[in-house]
């Protein structure tokens, strides 16, 4: 597996990471350590995670739910029980949604970033984090307070390196450039939705990521399973049958009749062909392959290592066009 380095940091992670959201809730505990065993010994050493994981997929990130957590207990029992695996792996964990009743229990003050993280390390069974994301905007707390958290965790060795999730383009230039003028190294790492069919973040997050050396890690690459092969299966998954996937797959059914085809005719599968194309897009580090079983981890390394001629993704962009990087996209 070809390792590529982590935006403009010298870590260098595998061309897919391993995301772990499923783990508990959809995927049981046994299944999930299968998943994460085949992972590492495929070679993949980027495994994405956050404290809110675990819960019912039906509440919101502001929801107070017990099971929070319960992704990260798996990971840290696995962990506990093969000795030298944290040492072959980036884990990443994320901070921001509710974990408690109280007011202080949630969003990113200097308090909650500190106490999210020390919980996560509880429950994950190690002494650091190597990547440590803010999971969503607080637009409460000032890019100030949340370095003075950030540089803490960092100088205490819980910490090595800080990111964002879901910011916009320009609250990730203000917290870089907040970082520079403290003298930090600042970013290294932006999550955010971005697959073939929600191509926003070419808008303006991908060139803001690429000309601060922030690494993009691309999640949702199936884009809730209407990349992976659904007008071809017999049932629609459970997730593709909700909200936002079942208005998409109505609205989009022709164009995505067409990508079948297309994969068809290169002769890969589609969920395959879906995370290669991220894998190509400049300023891509990792897409996060939400595994629930041991097949969507294989769809995931294959994408790792499907090469796509200028020609294939050139017909991938003519199925599901994009209007290109601001401001271009809507200006003279």
């Amino acid at each position: 597996m070809e390792y590529r380095p982590l935006g403009r940091s010298g870590l260098r992670v595998s061309p897919v990471a391993l995301g772990t959201m499923n783990f508990g809730p959809e995927t049981s505990e046994a299944d999930s350590r299968v998943i994460m065993d085949a992972a590492v010994d495929a070679g993949v050493n980027l495994f994405d995670t956050a404290d809110v994981y675990g819960a019912d997929a039906n509440r919101t990130i502001a929801d107070h739910d017990p099971a929070k957590g319960l992704t990260e207990q798996i990971i840290g029992r696995w962990l506990a029980d093969r000795p030298g695996r944290r040492d072959q792996i980036v884990l990443l964990s994320k901070a921001y949604g509710r974990m408690g009743p109280g007011p202080n229990d949630m969003y990113l003050s200097a308090r909650h970033i500190r106490r999210a993280c020390e919980a996560s390390l509880r429950r994950l069974n190690t002494d650091h984090l190597d990547i440590f994301l803010l999971h969503h905007v607080d637009r409460a707390t000032g890019w100030p307070e949340i370095w003075e958290a950030l540089t803490d965790l960092r100088q205490a060795g819980k910490i090595r390196y800080a990111g964002t999730s879901n910011f916009a383009a320009w609250q990730i230039v203000q917290g870089q450039e907040a970082a520079r003028a403290r003298g930090l190294f600042g970013l290294v790492a932006e999550e955010s939705i971005y697959n073939l069919m929600e191509r926003t973040a070419e808008l303006e997050i991908l060139p803001a990521c690429r000309a601060y050396g922030i690494g993009v890690l691309p999640y949702s690459p199936l884009n809730s399973g209407l990349l992976g092969g659904i007008l071809a299966k017999t049932r629609t998954a459970a997730r593709s049958a909700s909200s936002r996937a079942t208005t998409q797959l109505d609205r989009r059914r022709d164009r995505i009749a067409a990508y079948e085809v297309l994969c068809g005719e290169l002769g890969h599968p589609p969920a395959t062909v879906a995370q290669a194309w991220l894998c190509h897009q400049p300023g891509v580090t990792a897409p996060v392959v939400g595994a629930r079983t041991l097949a969507h981890l294989r769809d995931g390394l294959a994408a790792a290592e499907l090469h796509l001629s200028p020609s294939d993704l050139a017909a991938l962009d003519a199925v599901f066009p994009a209007s290109g990087p601001a401001p271009e996209a809507y200006a003279w």
